[in-house]
């Protein structure tokens, strides 16, 4: 391991990219702290707190990376560009103008993609509207002066600071994608999990009366957190295998006997992306009507609480419906069935053709779902430990998940870089390469 890490200093273009990503992460982490003209951070921290870490304040606060607690201009995180992705993505399927541009190749995609950040804009500039008003009236109902002097002009100036914190972020998660290494948007993400995390231990070693959590607490939360990254580090290696039989090729006056291989489909291909498309679904209406001042909106966002069976379900159901239907963009059963009849390869015991892909959508469907419910299980366990140990969120499910997948999903593109240029990968010579997942891609 040691070797393979000091090999990467030896790839100029790996130790660039890395060093890119790195430095575009710390412009990132530093603007968390940049925070917005007339308000008072520590008073907008003290009301994040004091909603808890299964709250929807906590939550956002958990996917902005700390940055709402801060009332920073990077607030809104990179939620809205991953909310405007799932619009975009979806009305492909259904609007038959931008399937098309979808099948134009890389012109059709900068398009969508285009679309796509002008939908970032115009969501973040709802949510910074909302935002606006919402810690406006705090400091009217006199719970926390968050806001000195608020009206409109506070109003506009906080949409405008916010929705343009947004585009940075979406603008640095590009640049990683394309110049840097891993997936930017979930990178992003990835780092303002891991940096709320050494002030969600405090707090939970601490204990929220301040007499500190039980050694028997402490252990239990230790063996569940080993148990599910070795859980999440299992799934997301797993896949089935379809066996391929090659024909008998000749080539020239050689005649080379079939060979045997197989087909790997992943278990969960979808990566991360089902959990979080889903929380960004779920934060957005419950965001709006947390906000607005509404009574009976307020009433419906009360259901959007981690330990609300309400919101598990809903959540459940999104992460299959995602799970699926991500499988579905990424992984298409009737050009791999073309491909291998093309290559004169056969599943055995099925015909080529359309019965090769019927058959492997079958069995591709069948795993998916199973996909599904591991995610769904492994993002149950936030609620289950706020409600009955009132455990802080990071510790477990969704965070988690994102946490271990996006260090897996980086570290086998490293390692894929090192490969290529003949060095070897973090697993050693001998060892079993570390399997890839799908690119987690939001745009």
């Amino acid at each position: 391991m040691a070797g393979s890490i000091a090999n990467i200093g030896k790839v100029p273009e790996l130790r660039r990219r890395i060093l890119f990503t790195l430095a575009m992460l710390a412009v990132y982490r530093v603007g968390v702290f940049v925070t917005i003209p007339g308000v008072n951070r520590a008073e907008m921290q003290h009301v994040v707190v004091k909603g808890g870490s299964g709250s929807f304040l906590g939550m956002f606060n958990m996917f902005s990376g700390g940055a709402l607690q801060q009332m920073s201009i990077f607030a809104l995180g990179i939620m809205p560009y991953v909310t405007s992705s799932i619009v975009m993505q979806l009305l492909t399927v259904v609007v038959p103008k931008l399937d098309q541009l979808n099948k134009e190749g890389e012109q059709g995609r900068a398009r969508i993609n285009q679309l796509t950040r002008y939908g970032t804009i115009l969501v973040a500039s709802v949510q910074a509207w909302f935002i606006a008003t919402y810690v406006e009236g705090l400091s009217k109902n006199g719970a926390e002066v968050v806001v000195g002097g608020g009206g409109l002009t506070f109003r506009l100036m906080t949409v405008l600071t916010l929705t343009t914190g947004t585009t940075i972020i979406m603008w640095l998660g590009e640049l990683i994608t394309d110049q840097g290494i891993g997936n930017g948007s979930s990178l992003i993400i990835f780092a303002g999990i891991v940096a709320a995390m050494p002030d969600g231990l405090t707090r939970f070693l601490s204990g929220s009366g301040g007499g500190g959590a039980s050694g028997l607490t402490v252990l239990f939360m230790l063996l569940l957190v080993i148990g599910t990254i070795a859980a999440i580090c299992y799934f997301e290696r797993a896949h089935r295998r379809i066996p391929v039989q090659y024909t008998k090729r000749q080539v020239g006056r050689k005649m080379y006997s079939g060979a045997q291989s197989y087909l790997p489909l992943k278990i969960n291909v979808s990566g991360v992306i089902p959990p979080i498309f889903a929380s960004s679904l779920l934060m957005f209406p419950a965001q709006i009507a947390g906000m607005s001042g509404s009574t009976w909106l307020q009433e419906f966002a009360s259901v959007f609480h981690q330990a609300d069976w309400r919101y598990n379900t809903v959540f459940t159901i999104l992460n299959v419906f995602f799970a699926f239907f991500y499988t579905a963009v990424v992984f298409n059963p009737v050009d791999v069935a073309d491909n291998l009849k093309k290559s004169g390869g056969f599943i055995p015991g099925i015909r080529p053709g359309k019965n090769t892909a019927q058959y492997i959508e079958r069995v591709l469907s069948r795993i998916t779902f199973a996909g599904a419910i591991y995610l769904s299980v492994i993002c149950m366990i936030p609620a289950l430990l706020i409600k009955y140990m009132s455990v802080p969120f990071q510790f477990g499910g969704t965070g988690l998940l994102i946490v271990v997948g996006v260090a897996l999903d980086t570290v086998q593109q490293i390692e894929s870089h090192l490969i290529t240029r003949n060095y070897e990968g973090f697993a050693g010579p001998k060892g079993p390469r570390i399997r890839g997942r799908v690119a987690a891609r939001t745009r």
